[in-house]
């Protein structure tokens, strides 16, 4: 019999909520998916809470539930997988953030998270913070795509119990790091003399008077969030036997599927945005579907459109995908299962993550088809899978592709 193979397509923040613009129904629900129809036609059908019901998940944990690794036993923060996704060397006891380049005004009140999403000019400013010390302590400060960046904090003394910096909203003040525990005193220290000296040498630096000059929000104060220290995740050839890789457009999901033991592939013409090249993308994922047994994909445009509230745009990109589909089904062998899913809804009348289930699509051999035929959250809660979580997803995946152990005699 064939080698049978998977390939997880996860667009990322797809997931929503009835909206009154879209005559009440979600951006999927509105979009054209003659494509996405076809398979949940073919396949069967559900939905999925990637952590639990109710519960928000971030990309991050959502990512590792799908991959069978439990949030609640691997998770401590976000900051070791942004800092693994853009090329940082995370070792055992260092505390790593997740950053934003933000603009802020003379009182350090937020303006703007994103600092206008900026897109140009975070090596250099990036290479204005790296490398300084702090109270003994040698940071590490590295760009990721657009606004994003990732910190470490490498030195003796240091935990990560520590709150967040970032206020995740405009109009007030950046916050105090403080410390939840005694024995991160040292590291919430460290990071608010981290945020007033990275402000100083922001402020001025030539990208933001450049920046100023054209209309442009600078980039002149840095956010840390999400402090976690490295776990050491048991590898998913260990775990399942598969050879597996990842296509992800942020360090995020790369640092996840790195330190899950993913081989990370990486696209040109992946932005992150919504002006991705969906077509790239997709012939990425046939081709590694060539070397590997299990391919991930996460596409993230959908998620901005989103956190942007802009319901049309995720219509739009939403649409866009279901082409990339329709491009990629053909070349896809028959051994091959293709899920289709979210890593989580990200409604645009919240413009932030939500708990609401996604819907969940797995077509190949051997599928038992339902009575579904479209793709959407409603439609395809009402089919054979039911509702699971996202730790049973690596579960019905390994079953469908005989590669799941036997439980018991």
């Amino acid at each position: 019999m064939q080698k049978t193979k998977c390939l997880l397509l996860i667009f990322d923040g797809m997931g929503d909520r009835p909206v009154a613009e879209l005559g009440g129904l979600t951006p999927l629900e509105a979009a054209e998916t003659p494509n996405l129809d076809a398979m949940a036609k073919r396949g069967i059908n559900g939905i999925m809470d990637p952590i639990a019901p109710g519960i928000r998940p971030g990309s991050d944990t959502s990512h590792l539930s799908y991959l069978g690794a439990d949030p609640y036993v691997w998770y401590t923060g976000r900051g070791p997988f942004e800092a693994a996704g853009i090329g940082l060397d995370v070792r055992p006891g260092d505390v790593a953030f997740r950053c934003n380049f933000a603009t802020v005004d003379e009182k350090m009140a937020i303006v703007d998270r994103r600092a206008g999403r900026i897109t140009e000019g975070t090596h250099e400013l990036a290479q204005a913070i790296d490398g300084m010390e702090i109270q003994g302590v040698k940071v590490i400060f590295k760009e990721s795509v657009a606004h994003r960046g990732a910190l470490i904090l490498r030195g003796s003394g240091l935990g990560h119990k520590v709150s967040d910096v970032d206020p995740h909203d405009t109009g007030g003040p950046v916050r105090r790091c403080e410390a939840l525990d005694a024995d991160s005193r040292k590291t919430a220290s460290v990071i608010n003399e981290f945020v007033r000296i990275s402000h100083e040498r922001l402020e001025k630096h030539r990208v933001n008077v450049e920046r100023r000059k054209k209309g442009l929000l600078p980039a002149n104060a840095l956010l840390p969030r999400g402090a976690g220290v490295l776990k050491e995740i048991p590898s998913f050839k260990q775990r399942f036997g598969l050879s597996a890789a990842a296509i992800a457009e942020v360090g995020l999901i790369s640092g996840v599927a790195k330190i899950v033991g993913l081989d990370v592939i990486e696209v040109a013409g992946s932005t992150g945005g919504l002006d991705t090249d969906t077509k790239a993308l997709g012939s990425a994922a046939v081709s590694a579907l060539g070397r590997y047994d299990f391919v991930m994909m996460n596409v993230k445009g959908c998620d901005i459109a989103g956190h942007d509230g802009q319901p049309k745009a995720k219509v739009a990109m939403i649409e866009r995908l279901d082409q990339m589909i329709g491009e990629i089904m053909p070349l896809i062998g028959e051994g091959t299962y293709v899920a289709v899913t979210a890593d989580h809804s990200t409604p645009v009348s919240v413009k932030n993550h939500s708990g609401d289930p996604v819907p969940l699509c797995i077509v190949g051999r051997g599928v038992r088809p339902d009575d579904v035929t479209e793709f959407g959250e409603r439609s395809c809660s009402k089919g054979g899978m039911g509702r699971i979580t996202g730790k049973d997803l690596m579960n019905v995946l390994l079953d469908l592709m005989d590669r799941a152990p036997m439980f018991g005699a």
